[in-house]
């Protein structure tokens, strides 16, 4: 496991990375570093220290994507920490385009489970790797923002911050 942390407009990120590909992000206003690594304690790998080059690719990605040059990520993913219907929401939103938005409801439908918004709420507050699967794209059916890690105005910013970017 490789641990590292990048800082942004909002706030500190800290990143874990396997052999696989990046496993994890945290937001450092809500997490330390320790409490990440307690996390991933059970993850059926080695928590020694890694190899930093598993970090280079999705810190250099990060800059880019807050400096505007980059709209998409292409990082390898280490989904192990995602399992069946959350990991099917995780995989939907994927395909929600940098610069826009949709409902909890019509995420519930991409996943194929309509009716299932409030399911697709849980499976967003538990994304083990936000801003890479944009969590912070999917917005409450009225258009308002809604939670995002207890911050409303950081995803208020990174709706903003796409929305400057996309053209």
């Amino acid at each position: 496991m490789a641990l590292g942390s990048v800082d942004t407009p909002i706030g500190t990120l800290q990143l874990a990375a396997t052999s696989q590909g990046l496993v994890r992000i945290g937001f450092g206003y809500m997490e330390t570093r320790e409490d990440m690594m307690a996390e991933l304690a059970d993850l059926p790998c080695s928590m020694g220290q890694g190899d930093p080059d598993w970090l280079v690719e999705p810190i250099t990605q990060v800059r880019e994507y807050f400096d505007g040059s980059r709209r998409w990520f292409e990082v390898a993913l280490d989904w192990r920490l995602s399992h069946g219907f959350y990991r099917q929401v995780q995989d939907a939103l994927m395909t929600v385009e940098y610069g826009t938005t949709v409902s909890y409801g019509e995420l519930a439908h991409m996943a194929g489970s309509p009716g299932a918004a409030r399911a697709v709420g849980t499976a967003m507050s538990t994304n083990p790797i936000p801003l890479i699967v944009p969590c912070h794209r999917v917005v409450r059916s009225d258009g308002s923002v809604g939670e995002y890690g207890g911050r409303p105005e950081v995803k208020t910013w990174l709706i903003d911050h796409e929305r400057a970017h996309r053209d």
